[in-house]
């Protein structure tokens, strides 16, 4: 197989000059979103360069204590995007949302180097940060639809929920339809997402290592692991981010003490 291609800086660069398409289509249709557009790239542009460098430094040292301060610190970030995203009160909801992603994703890449790649050391970088980022990465907009979705519903279907309370139910089963109609709702494009892998689209991880010289065989190992991993971690976290955040979110009485849009 043939080393990866390098792409110049200043190439990339030109390239980022096809943006102008999504910005002319932002000012036609008045989306307005073109100034959100511009930061977010700005800040992915800054971030991706400074997590580069950081990386190759972390690589180097691959020490487990800054290994897992760095992957606290990923799951503390991602949990904060997530009930900012949301439009939720952070006092409530980020707390159930860095549970479900710690306990989501923490379990799964300890089986993930203990019995599936047994890199050396167990903690190394060059696994344990890019696979995490990926698990974690692809749970964000699974918990922020769950998240939006179960308050919807919470706030449309108020008098369904209410009628249930005051016939007896607790408020976890009252609130129980809600949150299986969010986890339908935001495990589906994983579902479908999976049903099309290999046909309709080449996933982002296989595509880099066959581009980095690698096996395709080899890749595809690869990411029918992540795949696999991503759904599972999705599941674990968004069903335990609803589950706690009925119960941070509702009192004793059943009454709702979180809205979309407060914070």
């Amino acid at each position: 197989m043939s080393s990866v291609v390098d792409i110049h800086w200043v190439i990339l660069a030109l390239f980022f000059s096809t943006l102008t398409a999504p910005l002319a289509l932002s000012r036609y249709y008045r989306l307005k979103i073109e100034k959100e557009l511009i930061i977010s790239v700005l800040r992915m542009t800054l971030q991706l360069i400074l997590v580069g460098a950081y990386l190759e430094y972390l690589l180097k040292i691959n020490n487990l204590f800054i290994n897992m301060a760095w992957l606290t610190a990923m799951i503390l970030i991602g949990a904060s995007s997530i009930v900012s995203k949301a439009k939720l009160p952070k006092s409530k909801i980020l707390l159930p949302v860095t549970t479900g992603l710690f306990f989501g994703l923490l379990p799964l890449i300890a089986l993930i180097c203990l019995l599936i790649i047994k890199p050396t050391p167990l903690y190394n970088a060059q696994y344990l940060i890019p696979l995490s980022g990926m698990l974690l990465g692809n749970s964000l907009s699974g918990n922020i639809v769950a998240l939006q979705n179960l308050f919807t519903s919470l706030e449309q279907r108020k008098d369904e929920y209410e009628a249930a309370i005051s016939l007896g139910a607790s408020p976890q089963y009252a609130s129980l339809p809600f949150v299986r109609e969010a986890l339908q709702k935001s495990l589906a494009p994983s579902l479908a997402s999976m049903s099309t892998t290999g046909l309709v689209t080449l996933p982002g991880m296989m595509t880099g290592q066959i581009l980095s010289g690698s096996s395709p065989l080899i890749a595809i190992k690869y990411q029918l692991m992540i795949m696999v991993a991503i759904f599972v971690m999705l599941s674990i976290s968004i069903a335990i981010t609803l589950s706690l955040s009925i119960r941070n979110c509702i009192n004793s009485n059943g009454l709702v003490m979180a809205r979309m849009g407060n914070k």
